[in-house]
């Protein structure tokens, strides 16, 4: 028995929507980062791209629970000295709230070329516009 490889002119992607209206930030990014990587599909190769692409909706109504919201500081420095930048979770998600997915959906990714090519694959939207009208995303419902 030999070990299946996928190749690149195999794969088919497919184009998914879910809606993050009240879903939990941790629980929805994992579910996002394993379909964008592809190992929801018999055909997962690590080395290769074989994952599908998602359209987020409503990220500006994520949860968090517990006291993520006012004690969950995400941080980042400037490479100036003294250009440490703070902001909380709940001033994140009023400023930027696509912001907090995309960090939470980064960091499950591989830390390689290959990763930073997957997430490209999440469109990520606060509210429910989106421009992906033409891909016919099917809506995947999480629960």
């Amino acid at each position: 028995m030999k070990t299946f490889s996928a190749k690149e002119e195999q794969i088919k992607s497919k184009w998914y929507m879910i809606d993050a209206n009240g879903e939990i930030l941790g629980r929805l990014a994992v579910k996002v980062a394993t379909i964008i990587r592809g190992k929801h599909k018999p055909t997962f190769t690590p080395h290769v791209d074989t994952g599908d692409y998602v359209v987020i909706v409503n990220a500006a109504k994520v949860r968090l629970t517990g006291n993520k919201l006012k004690d969950k500081i995400y941080q980042h420095h400037t490479g100036h000295p003294g250009g440490i930048r703070k902001i909380s979770a709940e001033k994140l998600l009023q400023k930027k709230p696509e912001e907090i997915l995309k960090k939470a959906i980064k960091g499950m990714l591989p830390k390689n070329s290959l990763g930073r090519k997957m997430f490209k694959k999440a469109k990520i939207y606060a509210s429910t516009d989106h421009p992906h009208e033409a891909q016919q995303p099917e809506v995947l419902a999480l629960n």
